[in-house]
């Protein structure tokens, strides 16, 4: 059981994730995103469902903080056609073809690697995929982030990519490069290399319906 000393410290934690994500979800919006805060992935995850109906192929953009939602044991619950392309059970090629009907899926879920509160979205991929998929293909894209991605400005969006995000995956994908010895980005050139592919996205795409989903948690990494 925590003590009252824990229980406030927890209590002002949570006022000031939910102020700066309450202030981003208002950028977000100005930047013409569909956005939404939420106090709990169980809240999150009942409004992702209401954009999805049985029958349709949603992708999954490698995100764990989608796995962490459950929305894929859900999903297929419901009926859809699962896009995921980290399924263990697919080969090489198989994995290739799953991404490419990614772009054309009806919803694809992802998250991001980090969103300042100006409302713009950063990313860095490896093969480009994620944030192919993120500009244009799909009918719609719903990004889900913890409070943890949130970061006061471009420059400390590119620091969280360098210091955190990126190693972190690279690290989960065990890849030898320099960054999962180190902790923190090299900007190596290693064929391995995970950072190849960089978006940001400051107004939502033109021709795709576009929704942020704000936890009051902290999801992946």
């Amino acid at each position: 059981m925590k003590s009252d000393a824990d229980q406030f410290v927890d209590e002002l934690n949570l006022w000031h994730a939910r102020t700066i994500a309450q202030k981003t979800v208002e950028a977000l919006r100005k930047n013409h995103f569909d956005a939404g805060f939420f106090e709990s992935m169980n809240e999150a995850v009942e409004i992702v469902l209401q954009f999805i109906k049985p029958g349709m192929s949603v992708g999954f953009g490698g995100s764990q903080s989608i796995r962490q939602s459950g929305l894929k044991e859900l999903l297929i619950e419901m009926g859809c056609e699962i896009l995921d392309h980290n399924d263990a059970s697919l080969n090489p090629e198989q994995k290739m073809q799953v991404m490419r009907k990614q772009q054309t899926c009806d919803v694809f879920l992802c998250s991001s690697n980090a969103i300042t509160l100006q409302g713009e979205l950063f990313n860095v991929d490896g093969n480009g995929n994620r944030i192919a998929a993120m500009t244009f293909g799909p009918a719609r894209v719903i990004v889900l982030a913890g409070v943890n991605k949130l970061c006061t400005d471009e420059n400390q969006a590119w620091e969280r990519i360098k210091s955190k995000a990126a190693p972190i995956n690279l690290k989960r994908l065990n890849r030898p490069n320099p960054c999962t010895r180190e902790g923190y980005c090299c900007d190596c050139n290693l064929p391995t290399r995970g950072c190849n592919a960089y978006l940001i996205l400051r107004k939502k795409p033109s021709l795709t319906d576009f929704s942020v989903f704000i936890v009051n948690e902290s999801l992946g990494f």
